[in-house]
C-alpha cells in the first residue's frame, strides 16, 4: 500500500515539475518556480563569475598615479592585449548565465513580465558586456530595464551604467544631461546607489576638465560608499583634483587622510599619497632631514618592497630641483634598479637623467637616456611625440659631434711629428691595457659570484650605467671631470682643437675595451716583455748571455747614441717579432692614420659641414643660442669653403643680434664689405622690403616654371640665380633645380654630372641624402636602357625647330585631327621637348611597324594632310631611350 501511494506521489510531484516549468501560464506556482531558480541557480552562478571577473580587473589592473585616476578601472582592449594575454572568460560565463535565464525563464504574460528576477539578469548581460568592451549591446540591455521595468529597484543601477556606455562612447555631455536629471528626480537617492551616480558624474566632469564639479561629485561618493576600498580610490582622487587645481594645502590634507586610513587603505593609495605629499615640499625653506627621515622610514618599511622605486624616485626629484646631479642621477639609478610594473615611473627616471646630461651638455648620453625613455612609453602617451621630436633633433647633434670629433683627431694625429705619435698613442696604448686588465678581472669576479649564486641580481639600469658618484665619467663616450664647462667643450667643436683622448681613425673602430685579455703577470703580457727589452738595450747596448755581462766587452760604448728614432722604430719590430696583439703596438694605429693631403682636406671640409648642421639645429631646433655662436665661430677659424662664409656671418650676426651682443654690428658689416651683392646686404641696406621673401619668391617661380614644362625658360634664368646665390644656403635649391632641367634638355649623362655636384658641394645638405639614393639605384638603371627592347608600340616622331610656333600648331592640328578621326582611343598627340633647339611633335599609340608606315604613307598622300616632313618610325621602349639619353644620332644611325 505504501509502495503504491509513493508512485502516486512520485508521478504527482513530476507532473507538477512539468506544469510549473511553463512560462506561459501565470499562477503561483510557476512564478514561483521561475523565480528562484533564475535567482538560486543562473543568475547565482552568473553573479559569482561577473564578480571574479571585477576582481580580477582590479588586481591586474595597473593603474598610473602620475595623473589623475579614472573613477573605475577596465580590463585592457584587445588593442592594447601584450602577445600572450588572454580576456577573462569570466565575463563571458556570465553574460551566457544572464542570456540563459531570459531565454529559459522569462514570463512575459499579457506585455508583462512576471518573473521578478529578469531585470536582474538583464542587468548582469549589461555588466558582462560592458567590461567585454561591447558597448553598444551593452546599451540594449540598460535601456530595456528602464523602458520595460520603471519601478525595478535597479533602476538607478541600469541609468548609472547606461551613462557609463555613454561616457565610454564620448558622450560626455548627455552623461551629465541624464544623471543631473535623476539626481533632481522626486524620489531621493540613498547610499550606494548615490556614491555610484555621483562617481559617474565625477568622471564624466573629469573628461571635459569641469575639474570643481568634479571635486563636489567625488566629495559626495567618497562620503556614500559603503566600501573601504572605494573611499580610499575616491580620496586620492579628491587630492589629486586639488593638486591639479593648485590647491596645495586642500591637497595635502586629502593625501593625510590617505594615509591616515592605514590599513583601510590598499598599500598603493597610501605610499602614492606619501610621494604626492612629497613633491609639494618646498625645496627652498622646508626641513630637509625631516623629509629625508620619511623617506627614509617608507623604504625601512618591508611592506613597501615592491614601491621602493617609487620612493627612490622622489628622492631623486628632490636631489635633481636642488641642482645635484650626483646624487639625483644615483637616485634615479637606484629606482631603475628596483622597477616595478610601474612603466610610467621608468620613462620619468630616465627622462630626467636624459634632462640632467642635456643640461650638462652631453648630447650622447642625453640621446641614450631618452631613447629608453621613449621604450617605456606608450605612442598615445601626451609625452611620447615631443619626446620623439626631441630624440630625432640629438640625433642628429650627436652624428654631426661624432663626424666632428673624428675629423679633429685624425687632422691633429696626422699633423703630429713621428715622435709625437708613437708618444701619444702609447698613452693610449697603456691606458688600454689597464682598461683591458680591469676588464678580465671584472669576468673572473663574475664568473666566481655566479658559482657561488645561482640567481645573481640583475643591474636593471639601462643603457649605460653611469658612475654615482660622479656626474660625467672620464674617458670614450663622456666628458672629462672637468664638468660643465669641459662638457662644453666636448659637445661642440673647439676652436682650438685639442688632441683627443682616445684614438678616432676614419679607418678603423677602435674599441678601447676589445680583443684578447692580457694576463697582469710581467712574463705573460709580450707588449711588457717587448718594452723591458728595449730599455735593457738602450741602458746596456748589445750584450750576449754569459757571467759578468755588465763588465763585458761586448757592451755597446754607444748606447748613449741611441736616437728616439732608433728606438721608436727597434719598438715596432720587436713588438711584432714577439707577436704583440696589433691593438698594443702604435704601429697599428700609425698606419692607419692618413697621409695624402686630399685626404685631410677633405675631413676639414666635412668637419665644417657638420659644423654648420650643429649650430643650426642648435640656433633654429634647440634654441641654444651660446652653442649656436661657438659651432658657427669654429666655422671660420677651420678654413671653410667660400659658400660656407656668408651664411655662417648671418648666422652669426642674428644670433649675437638676440644676445643683444655687440658683435652683432662686427658681422653686418663684414656681409656688406664682402658681399655687398647678396640678399643679406640689400636687406641692410633696405634695398630690398624682406630678402627672406625674395629669395624664396625666386626659387618658387622658377620651381613652378619647371612644374609647368618650361624648361627652356628655366634653363635661361637658372645660371643667374646660382650665381646671384652663391655662398646662401638656398645655393644647394637651385643647384637641384639646374639638375632637374639638365635631366629633360641634356640628358642622362648631364643629369648625373649636376647630381655629383650637388653632392660634392653640399654633402650634408637636406637634399644629399635623396640624391645619393638616386646615384645610387636610379642612375644605373636609367643608364642600363639600350635600344632593341620588345616592342609594344609604335611612335611617329617629327622633329621640328625650337621657336617655330606656326609650324607647330600646324602639324599638331593636322595630327590631332587624324587621332581624332582614327576612332582609336590609344593614339595620342604630344608635343615633347628635345632639347634647347629642338622638339618632337609625336603621334603615339601605333600597334605594330606596319601599321605606322602606313599610317605615314596615308598622311603624305591624302588630300587632308600632304605632309612634307616624314618622320621617324620608333617604337615607344627606344622613344623613351632616346628621350633619356638624347641620342637621337645614334638612333638615326643605327636603323640605316
Amino acid at each position: 500500500m505504501k509502495k503504491k501511494n509513493l508512485k502516486y506521489i512520485l508521478s504527482f510531484g513530476i507532473i507538477a515539475i512539468l506544469l510549473a516549468c511553463s512560462t506561459k501560464k501565470d499562477s503561483f506556482v510557476n512564478r514561483t518556480w521561475h523565480t528562484k531558480n533564475t535567482k538560486y541557480n543562473t543568475l547565482y552562478n552568473g553573479d559569482l563569475a561577473l564578480q571574479k571577473g571585477i576582481l580580477d580587473v582590479k588586481a591586474t589592473y595597473s593603474d598610473n598615479f602620475w595623473e589623475v585616476l579614472p573613477l573605475e578601472r577596465m580590463q585592457i582592449t584587445e588593442e592594447e592585449q601584450k602577445p600572450g594575454d588572454t580576456k577573462n572568460a569570466n565575463f563571458e560565463r556570465a553574460e551566457t548565465k544572464a542570456t540563459k535565464a531570459i531565454q529559459k525563464h522569462s514570463m512575459n504574460i499579457g506585455g508583462f513580465e512576471k518573473n521578478s528576477q529578469i531585470d536582474e539578469s538583464y542587468l548582469m548581460l549589461g555588466k558582462s558586456r560592458y567590461y567585454e568592451h561591447r558597448y553598444l549591446p551593452a546599451m540594449e540591455a540598460f535601456n530595456y530595464i528602464l523602458y520595460k521595468y520603471p519601478n525595478s529597484n535597479n533602476v538607478y543601477q541600469a541609468q548609472v551604467w547606461r551613462e557609463k556606455v555613454n561616457l565610454k562612447l564620448e558622450n560626455e555631455q548627455l552623461a551629465i544631461k541624464n544623471l543631473n536629471r535623476t539626481l533632481k528626480g522626486q524620489v531621493k537617492i540613498k547610499a550606494q546607489d548615490l556614491a555610484d551616480v555621483h562617481s559617474v558624474l565625477a568622471q564624466a566632469y573629469i573628461t571635459t576638465n569641469v575639474l570643481d564639479s568634479a571635486i563636489a561629485s567625488v566629495k559626495i561618493s567618497k562620503k556614500e560608499t559603503k566600501l573601504k576600498e572605494e573611499r580610499a580610490r575616491y580620496t586620492f582622487i579628491l587630492a589629486q583634483l586639488y593638486e591639479k587645481l593648485n590647491y596645495k594645502d586642500s591637497a595635502f590634507v586629502a593625501y593625510q587622510e590617505v594615509i591616515d586610513m592605514k590599513r583601510k587603505s590598499p598599500r598603493n593609495y597610501t605610499i602614492y599619497a606619501h610621494l604626492r605629499q612629497a613633491l609639494q615640499f618646498d625645496f627652498e625653506t622646508g626641513d630637509t632631514i625631516v623629509f629625508h627621515k620619511k623617506l627614509d622610514k617608507l623604504l625601512e618599511n618591508i611592506e613597501n618592497k615592491t614601491f621602493r622605486d617609487a620612493i627612490h624616485h622622489q628622492r631623486a626629484v628632490f636631489y635633481d630641483k636642488k641642482g645635484n646631479d650626483n646624487l639625483a642621477i644615483s637616485n634615479y639609478n637606484k629606482s631603475l634598479r628596483n622597477m616595478s610594473t610601474d612603466r610610467y615611473l621608468a620613462a620619468s627616471n630616465y627622462r630626467n637623467i636624459s634632462s640632467i646630461y642635456y643640461k650638462n651638455q652631453n648630447f650622447h648620453a642625453s640621446k641614450k637616456y631618452l631613447d629608453s625613455t621613449l621604450i617605456h612609453l606608450t605612442e598615445k602617451s601626451k609625452e611620447f611625440k615631443p619626446l620623439k621630436k626631441k630624440l630625432d633633433i640629438l640625433a642628429d647633434v650627436v652624428k654631426y659631434q661624432d663626424i666632428i670629433k673624428q675629423a679633429d683627431s685624425v687632422i691633429v694625429i696626422s699633423k703630429m711629428s713621428s715622435s709625437d705619435k708613437v708618444k701619444y698613442f702609447q698613452d693610449y696604448i697603456n691606458r688600454l691595457k689597464i682598461s683591458d686588465s680591469i676588464a678580465a678581472k671584472k669576468i673572473v669576479e663574475n664568473k666566481i659570484d655566479i658559482g657561488q649564486n645561482s640567481n645573481p641580481k640583475m643591474d636593471m639600469m639601462s643603457p649605460d650605467k653611469p658612475n654615482e658618484n660622479m656626474l660625467l665619467p672620464p674617458g670614450p663616450g663622456g666628458p672629462p671631470s672637468g664638468g660643465k664647462s669641459q662638457a662644453k667643450q666636448d659637445a661642440i667643436a673647439p676652436q682650438k682643437i685639442n688632441v683627443p683622448s682616445t684614438p678616432t681613425l676614419p679607418s678603423a673602430s677602435i674599441q678601447a675595451n676589445t680583443g684578447g685579455l692580457q694576463s697582469s703577470f710581467y712574463f705573460y703580457n709580450p707588449a711588457t716583455v717587448a718594452q723591458g727589452k728595449l730599455n735593457f738595450k738602450k741602458k746596456w747596448g748589445e750584450k750576449v748571455l754569459g757571467d759578468n755581462w755588465k763588465i763585458s766587452g761586448s757592451s755597446n760604448q754607444n748606447s748613449d747614441n741611441i736616437t728616439s728614432g732608433d728606438v721608436i722604430e727597434d719598438e715596432i719590430i720587436s713588438t711584432k717579432e714577439e707577436g704583440v696583439a696589433p691593438k698594443y703596438t702604435t704601429a697599428f694605429y700609425i698606419e692607419k692614420l692618413p697621409k695624402d693631403v686630399k685626404v685631410l682636406d677633405s675631413l676639414t671640409l666635412e668637419a665644417n659641414y657638420a659644423r654648420f648642421q650643429l649650430g643650426s639645429i642648435f640656433k633654429e631646433k634647440l634654441k641654444e643660442n651660446k652653442l649656436a655662436i661657438t659651432s658657427f665661430e669654429d666655422i671660420l677659424v677651420n678654413q671653410p669653403e667660400r659658400k660656407l662664409i656668408l651664411p655662417t656671418y648671418y648666422n652669426l650676426y642674428q644670433l649675437y643680434d638676440l644676445e643683444k651682443d655687440g658683435k652683432a654690428t662686427v658681422y653686418k658689416q663684414k656681409i656688406i664689405s664682402e658681399y655687398p651683392e647678396s640678399r643679406y646686404a640689400s636687406s641692410f641696406n633696405n634695398t630690398t622690403i624682406n630678402a627672406d621673401v625674395t629669395a624664396d619668391s625666386e626659387f618658387n617661380a622658377l620651381y613652378a616654371k619647371i612644374e609647368k614644362g618650361l624648361f627652356r625658360e628655366a634653363n635661361a634664368e637658372v645660371d643667374a640665380l646660382v650665381q646671384k646665390y652663391d655662398g646662401d644656403e638656398l645655393n644647394a635649391k637651385f643647384d637641384v633645380l639646374k639638375a632637374k632641367i639638365s635631366a629633360r634638355l641634356f640628358g642622362l649623362s648631364a643629369y648625373k654630372i649636376a647630381l655629383q655636384k650637388v653632392v660634392k658641394n653640399y654633402p650634408k645638405g637636406e637634399e644629399t641624402k635623396k640624391i645619393e639614393a638616386i646615384l645610387a639605384t636610379d642612375i644605373p638603371a636609367l643608364e642600363a636602357l639600350d635600344f632593341g627592347s620588345p616592342a609594344k608600340s609604335f611612335n611617329l616622331v617629327f622633329v621640328t625647330n625650337y621657336p617655330n610656333e606656326s609650324t607647330h600648331k600646324n602639324l599638331l592640328d593636322k595630327l590631332n585631327k587624324y587621332a581624332k578621326e582614327s576612332g582609336d582611343v590609344k593614339i595620342k598627340v604630344s608635343n615633347d621637348i628635345y632639347n634647347v633647339d629642338k622638339n618632337m611633335i609625336v603621334l603615339h599609340g601605333i600597334i605594330n611597324k606596319m601599321t605606322a608606315e602606313s599610317i605615314v604613307n596615308y598622311l603624305k598622300e591624302h588630300k587632308d594632310y600632304k605632309l612634307k616632313d616624314l618622320p621617324i618610325i620608333i617604337s615607344n621602349e627606344d622613344y623613351k631611350v632616346v628621350q633619356v639619353k638624347k641620342n637621337l644620332e645614334e638612333y638615326l644611325a643605327k636603323i640605316k
